[in-house]
């Protein structure tokens, strides 16, 4: 199969709204592909090269050659093409890896190098992804949809999932299992205002301080110890600390779930980005570890001693957790008996530091990949009024939209961007009163007189060089427009500042 194949059905499925639609297009061509193809062309698909990570930046796409006129690169091509340059190292693998990816991408069409450039920075903006996929490898394979997410969640490869699926149907995809030195795909919570509105749906339940911290997968086979990322990235050689306190654990083979967290003297957590820069880097480890030790907390057991666990319920992985890890490895939780409990732990977590809890089903199995209703995270909303600066052009079903928007202070200091929270109504209501209020317009980017304001909630805020105020919002998304208010009264740096350090 041409790469030019993939290309279109992309486009196709941004162009359309429609999930059933975008599944139909992705199914079709996956059912096109060659059994040497297909885990190339459907990982391409989800967004998901093979190998994972090549080390290429935006920088080094920046300046490519003239794309060629004929589309002729094969999917087996492009994909031999980036086995090389992940595997480029050593001495002068900037330059070789440079001319490797200029050999590329002067074979590929324009819309062809468009499209590499986003599959290589994990931007496709197609507006479906691994979930679309997914379902589409069911409909091409004629399996039902559960038997291919449930596969997927043990595989934690959509590539492999459609491979499986398409040439060795449900007998294959069930023989999927649990395989240690694998990652599974994590299991993800949910969100609610508030402890009184989680505790509403879980009963009975446990909670658990909610750190802001690395998540982390261990997998341990005798010495060999693997840790993953949340998103399935081995970072083994970034954490000894956590391959030392594993390999001391009496339990072999074992996967645990878990995260690392960077602790001041006095047991409080340092910002985020003090753990995110220590667990994401690569090089002088010892030194950095000595300086910024991680703390490994573990909070859920995969698998044990040739057992799978992930169909028993939480309570009975928990126990099975406690049996091997000792309480300093372990995060903090009770099992709530009355509101009044739960809040008294949600206020001493807090006091902590910690940025929240999770209220977490006694009753649920793991639920692999999936954002399920066994576990609900609680956190305090911060919220400011923040002017809008600008807006991006939406992709697939925001096509035409201006979406993704540039938030500022009152004296017009960027902290970041956001398109969260967005409903149709608001998108096309701010597309007519942006362009209202457009001064310039540079490619995607409409920049905007600073008139509009918006309610923005978050998670918290973060050191950052990247903008001129040295700070950004973290997971930021939009409750509300305030057309009803002037730029004059909305928040000040100073105001931003002051969350920052906890002094509201």
């Amino acid at each position: 199969m041409l790469l030019r194949q993939i290309v279109e059905t992309s486009a196709a499925v941004a162009a359309t709204p429609s999930r059933s639609q975008k599944v139909e297009l992705l199914a079709a061509c996956i059912a096109g592909m060659d059994r040497d193809e297909v885990a190339i062309g459907a990982g391409f698909l989800a967004g998901e090269p093979r190998q994972r990570r090549l080390g290429i930046g935006w920088a080094a796409l920046r300046e490519l050659p003239p794309p060629a006129a004929d589309a002729t690169l094969t999917l087996v091509a492009v994909d031999a093409a980036l086995e090389r340059i992940a595997g480029i190292s050593g001495t002068g693998s900037q330059a070789e890896r440079t001319g490797a990816v200029h050999e590329l991408f002067a074979a590929a069409t324009d819309p062809e190098q468009e499209f590499l450039r986003r599959l290589i920075v994990s931007d496709l903006r197609q507006g479906a992804l691994q979930s679309a996929v997914t379902d589409a490898v069911a409909r091409a394979a004629s399996v039902p949809p559960s038997e291919a997410r449930r596969a997927l969640m043990l595989l934690g490869d959509a590539g492999e999932l459609a491979r499986i699926a398409v040439f060795d149907g449900i007998a294959g995809l069930r023989a999927v299992r649990l395989e240690v030195g694998r990652p599974v795909q994590p299991m993800l919570a949910g969100t609610a205002p508030d402890l009184a509105t989680a505790l509403a749906k879980i009963d009975p339940a446990a909670l658990e301080w909610k750190l802001d911290g690395a998540r982390i997968q261990v997998h341990r086979s005798g010495d060999q110890v693997s840790v993953f990322t949340r998103s399935l990235d081995v970072v083994t050689d970034r954490v000894p600390e956590v391959v030392e306190a594993v390999r001391a654990l009496d339990a072999d083979p074992v996967v645990l779930d878990g995260e690392v967290i960077a602790l001041q003297p006095d047991g409080r957590p340092h910002p985020f980005q003090v753990t995110g820069s220590r667990f994401g880097s690569r090089s002088s480890v010892d030194t950095l570890r000595r300086e910024t030790p991680l703390t490994p907390f573990l909070f859920d057991i995969l698998h044990a001693d040739g057992e799978d666990l992930l169909d028993q319920p939480a309570r009975q992985r928990g126990l099975r957790l406690a049996a091997i890890a000792p309480e300093s490895m372990r995060v903090p939780r009770i099992v709530v008996d009355s509101a009044e409990q739960a809040a008294a732990f949600q206020a001493g977590t807090l006091a902590r530091g910690h940025e929240g809890v999770l209220v977490k089903s006694l009753d649920a199995p793991y639920a692999a990949g999936r954002r399920g209703a066994g576990w609900i995270k609680v956190k305090p909303v911060h919220t400011l009024d923040l002017v809008i600066l600008a807006a991006e052009w939406g992709h697939g079903r925001r096509r035409g939209k201006l979406s993704n928007l540039w938030l500022g202070t009152r004296e017009g200091v960027m902290l970041g961007k956001t398109f969260k929270g967005l409903t149709d109504e608001m998108l096309a209501w701010q597309t007519e009163r942006l362009l209202e209020l457009a001064t310039e317009r540079d490619g995607h980017v409409v920049h905007v007189r600073p008139e509009l304001v918006a309610e923005i909630a978050f998670d918290g805020v973060q050191a950052s060089p990247r903008y001129p105020g040295g700070v950004a919002l973290r997971f930021a998304r939009v409750l509300r427009h305030r057309p009803d208010k002037p730029a004059s009264e909305a928040d000040t740096l100073e105001s931003v500042l002051r969350v920052q350090s906890g002094v509201m």
